[in-house]
């Protein structure tokens, strides 16, 4: 692309992202402590020479907001940002540093992508994240229409994209399998279920590699952006592909009356702590976007960082991100992972009232959307019941607590028991909600499967590489004599009937209920409760007891 040339303009920071407009590509970012940019325009994601436009904070600057207008590009480019130069040496901005636009609909990557991208000039261009500037309106989606059940008629079903039909038994092709696609082909599946609901756990893009050496981290709570769907989960793998691919698989979902709920993790992201990479927000604006105390990242996440949720950009930026999915994706409504990281101040202190959950619970766009809190955090904060705004509904953890210690025999439980089973008044009645404030599971992603719950009284976690020091040590589980599987058959029909008891509880509680992927099957993790970064047989659905 060096023998390119393109015409330039002042452009405008009328909205973040790059911007198809006519003749051209706005490009517009929030960076208010960068002096000097620049933004890099390639011809393919592997490219090392890309075309270089040197932006000056008196042309290409307003305020916080850098932007510029490049004439003759559309659809399909691909691009990223360079800080060349910082306000009074600040070290809110990282300089020389490949940089994707936080408002990046497609974040790319090259054959050799490496998370710290080092090396000489070439090569950290060539092996550097990259985004594409994309149509989104570019989608028919004919005559689709959102199929809004009442939270009284909701059955949620967690479920992994990958780990739903992944597994050989699953008897999808290969090129479709564990992806978007896949799960389509198993719709009637989950009709023949009859869930109303399916709650992905994340779909945003992730770093696969924010895991242990010679893991993978399957779960996808490790964000790259906001506004981009994780590639890996298309057997589409063109620039639009991701985008309509899961756009396909919304529109096939409402057309049999399921509705889509994503997991989504605005609390962190995948750039870790003051060691890991540097990809995005860390080079544009550090001490704006997260959360740093005397230099160094505070970790309410238990992920390494803490986004800074009630800062305006960050608060206008996971805004957007929401409108995007719900407007522009049709996605029905959001599970938002640690909530209560978005109730933290700028210090990390917690906030009454918490500006940026009210204004999510108020935006006009989001009226139709189901929002639904998981109220705690990893640094202590627990608001269960106190989350702010009469719209949001929250992941019940004490309806777990209570339920698996009342079925496994624990002494003085009954009172709690049957407070769970009437919707939790003693939690919630305070705040004159409706029993569907209360979002009921016995198990989810996070802990024991259903059968794991009734067969393992400690978690197995060795096979994750951390000595079994990870995952939660309170599991309120119990084995009933043996450890794992048994040939025991009086033991295997006792351990049979709590999980058949464990699902009754869950359906007919006041509450809304949901399940976890594969526990209508007695799916199995072998005792593993924390399988984050098992992308195996280990977490995936086995279709042959289906």
């Amino acid at each position: 692309m060096i023998n390119k040339q393109f015409i330039i303009s002042r452009g405008n920071c009328h909205k973040l992202g790059a911007t198809i407009e006519k003749n051209g590509v706005n490009f517009a970012f929030w960076s208010p402590y960068a002096q000097e940019v620049d933004l890099l325009l390639f011809d393919n994601v592997n490219d090392d020479s890309p075309y270089i436009v040197h932006l000056s904070s008196r042309v290409f600057k307003s305020t916080y907001y850098w932007h510029v207008f490049v004439h003759g590009i559309g659809a399909g480019q691909i691009y990223a940002f360079r800080v060349t130069k910082a306000v009074d040496n600040s070290d809110s901005v990282a300089i020389g540093k490949v940089l994707i636009d936080p408002y990046a609909k497609r974040i790319l990557f090259p054959d050799h992508y490496d998370r710290f991208a080092v090396g000489d000039e070439k090569r950290v261009f060539r092996n550097s994240l990259k985004c594409a500037v994309i149509d989104i309106d570019d989608y028919d989606w004919g005559i689709d229409s959102f199929p809004n059940h009442s939270l009284e008629n909701t059955i949620i079903y967690e479920m992994h994209v990958k780990g739903f039909t992944a597994d050989k038994s699953s008897g999808l092709d290969d090129r479709i399998k564990g992806t978007y696609r896949g799960l389509i082909e198993k719709i009637p599946y989950l009709v023949e279920l009859g869930i109303t609901t399916v709650e992905l756990m994340p779909i945003y893009q992730f770093d696969e590699n924010d895991a242990r050496p010679g893991m993978k981290n399957y779960w996808g709570y490790s964000p790259m952006g906001f506004f981009a769907p994780h590639d890996c989960f298309s057997s589409d793998k063109s620039i639009m592909g991701p985008l309509n691919e899961f756009r396909d698989m919304v529109k096939a979902l409402h057309k049999n009356g399921i509705e889509v709920i994503l997991d989504v993790v605005y609390n962190h992201t995948s750039e870790g702590d003051d060691n890991g990479p540097t990809y995005s927000f860390k080079g544009l604006d550090k001490n704006g976007y997260y959360i740093v105390k005397n230099g160094y990242h505070q970790n309410y996440s238990g992920c390494g960082n803490s986004l800074n949720a009630n800062r305006p950009i960050v608060r206008r930026m996971i805004i957007e991100s929401l409108e995007f999915w719900h407007q522009k994706m049709h996605v029905d409504g959001f599970r938002f992972d640690l909530a209560s990281i978005l109730t933290r101040d700028k210090n990390g202190v917690p906030m009454n009232d918490n500006t940026t959950l009210l204004t999510i619970d108020a935006d006009y766009q989001l009226a139709e959307a189901k929002l639904i809190a998981e109220p705690w955090d990893a640094g202590g904060l627990y608001q269960l019941g106190a989350i702010s705004g009469s719209k949001w509904r929250e992941w019940n953890g004490q309806f777990r607590d209570d339920v698996r210690a009342f079925m496994r025999g624990d002494c003085g439980k009954v009172k709690q028991f049957i407070l769970r089973l009437l919707g939790s008044p003693d939690i919630y009645n305070e705040h004159e909600v409706d029993p569907q404030k209360s979002i009921n599971f016995v198990t989810c992603h996070d802990g024991f499967t259903l059968y794991d719950l009734v067969c393992y009284s400690e978690k197995h976690n060795f096979a994750n590489g951390e000595n079994n020091n990870d995952g939660n040590n309170s599991n309120y589980s119990a084995n009933y004599g043996i450890e794992g599987p048994s040939d025991d058959k009086s033991l295997n029909k006792l351990r049979l009937r709590q999980a058949k008891n464990f699902m009754a509880i869950t359906m007919l509680s006041y509450g809304t209920p949901m399940i976890c992927m594969g526990d209508e099957v007695l799916r199995t993790q072998n005792g593993n409760n924390n399988a984050y970064c098992q992308d195996n047989e280990i977490s995936y659905l086995k279709w042959k007891y289906t």
